[in-house]
């Protein structure tokens, strides 16, 4: 009896040694519609990037948890139209999948054409230019088998399956309705795999807010019919569990499973902050998933998403923390995109410095001069030093066109602007004695700090700004504040950055 009792104390020590914890979510800020694949001991990620270009983010791993931004796939203009669009338009979520030397990138462009996917032999580029495909519906994906091709979205709320050629796009199959779920709104982000003799059938149902859910199914035959799981859904945090965490909207996931034979989830959420609020998007997250061979998922092991996770992790691979501090002396890194299709004559490096042309407003939305980051971590710091010639330049938290907090200098004022909805206020205004000013934004959980100084004197308060107003609940959107450099007015104007420091914890 001692030694029985003696076994099972090694067994539960060697699982509690083995389980670590971490953070989600593993990609913070407006990172959503994560899709995976792994090639090898590598792990690939792409997220939704709506109405910014360069479109669709594209991130390496070889552990699951620290992410390295690696480029975008739809980097070119001949790519991407982004033609009028908004954080409701534009490119909507992708699914990456590698099948014999080739990777696929399938996506809708809403507004702009419909969906298309590209192609590329190495990850990091070149991209094909679009491949338009016939069958609509959002949140399209790609299955590999046998040397051919299906294609699923959902067209009319119903998960659709057609046979198409990777090569040319064409449909070689009648595009035929699947399943509709399990009776949720908005049943899409579907996800095709097989595991012992099943074709598995993931989707995302409840819209992308607070009813957030996964639910699968599954067949012997591709095109069905496909048997629900009785204990759909297999994730929500909208649920008693899961009511309380900060972690909230859990959905629209991907399967992938490591060269370790383990299985992971990667999925979007978003965390609240200041009460019931989130600002900085829908975020990418990691959860580990039980797949017994003939069986359903489990992820988590039924429990609900966290901030802090345990699960036995790979081997860690960490990477090195990016710089805050970007100068202008050499082209902008892959983190930095603009609203649209840039101008690119309204972008130049001059001198060590970053020189913005204007062209409308923000809250015009037709290419406005604006380049910024996503803003990943509520403890922001980030800081520039600018000079405006005949035009109203500085620092932008930006959510939607009407829903943005702008620090601004004009001639020799500097004001603190505020657009929410049909409110356009001045919120602040002060006279400087100086041309070159300083501008620096600072936040936390709850507020912004908007801060100017001139001359070399110390920073001045020009006032502070709830967080909650740039949230999804109230500036509406499904993105994610962007951080960033504009300028608006006098198109015969320009401004002038020294640098662009910004600092997160």
């Amino acid at each position: 009896m001692k030694r029985i009792l003696l076994i099972g104390a090694m067994a539960l020590l060697a699982v509690t040694v083995n389980a670590q914890s971490y953070r989600n979510p593993v990609i913070p800020g407006f990172h959503p519609d994560p899709s995976i694949c792994r090639v090898g001991a590598d792990f690939y990620i792409v997220n939704s990037s709506f109405e910014y270009f360069p479109g669709v983010p594209l991130l390496h791993s070889k552990d699951l948890i620290h992410w390295e931004k690696i480029g975008n796939v739809l980097d070119r203009q001949s790519q991407l139209n982004l033609k009028g669009a908004t954080s409701w338009l534009g490119i909507y979520a992708p699914t990456i999948r590698y099948d014999h030397g080739t990777y696929y990138m399938i996506t809708t462009n809403v507004g702009n054409g419909g969906n298309f996917m590209v192609t590329a032999k190495d990850p990091r580029g070149p991209w094909s230019e679009p491949i338009w495909l016939q069958q609509q519906g959002i949140d399209p994906s790609l299955y590999f088998e046998n040397g051919k091709c299906y294609m699923v979205s959902n067209p009319g709320n119903t998960i659709t399956l057609c046979e198409i050629d990777p090569n040319t796009g064409r449909q070689l199959t009648p595009s035929k309705g699947i399943w509709q779920g399990t009776g949720g709104r908005y049943p899409e982000g579907p996800h095709l795999y097989k595991k012992d003799g099943y074709y598995y059938l993931l989707i995302s149902e409840g819209g992308t807010e607070l009813a957030h859910r996964l639910t699968i199914a599954r067949s012997r035959n591709i095109e069905g019919p496909y048997e629900a799981n009785p204990a759909n859904p297999i994730l929500t945090n909208c649920s008693r569990k899961g009511q309380y965490k900060q972690i909230q909207g859990t959905g629209h996931g991907d399967f992938v499973q490591a060269k370790d034979g383990s299985w992971w989830l990667v999925f979007l959420a978003y965390r609240n902050h200041g009460g019931s609020y989130h600002h900085l998007g829908r975020e990418t997250c990691l959860a580990p998933v039980e797949w017994k061979s003939g069986e359903w998922p489990v992820i988590n092991g039924g429990n609900p998403i966290d901030t802090v996770m345990s699960a036995r992790l790979l081997p860690p691979v960490p990477l090195p923390r990016p710089a805050s501090l970007t100068t202008f002396d050499r082209p902008l890194g892959p983190e930095w995109v603009y609203i649209q299709n840039p101008i690119p004559d309204h972008y130049r490096l001059l001198d060590g410095k970053l020189r913005l042309i204007p062209h409308g407003t923000l809250t015009a939305n037709d290419q406005p001069t604006f380049v910024g980051k996503r803003q990943e971590s509520v403890q922001l710091e980030v800081e520039t030093k600018v000079r405006a010639n005949h035009c109203q330049a500085g620092l932008s938290l930006y959510q939607i066109q009407d829903g943005h907090i702008d620090l601004v200098v004009s001639g020799n004022q500097v004001s603190l602007l505020c657009k929410l909805k049909s409110i356009d206020y001045v919120v602040n205004t002060v006279f400087v004695d100086g041309q070159d000013v300083k501008l620096r934004i600072r936040g936390n959980q709850e507020r912004y700090d908007f801060e100017y100084a001139v001359n070399g004197k110390p920073y001045q308060s020009l006032g502070k700004m709830d967080c909650s107003l740039l949230s999804t609940e109230v500036a509406g959107g499904f993105t994610g504040v962007m951080v960033g450099m504009m300028a608006e007015g006098d198109p015969s104007g320009y401004a002038d950055f020294s640098y662009y420091d910004m600092k997160e914890k």
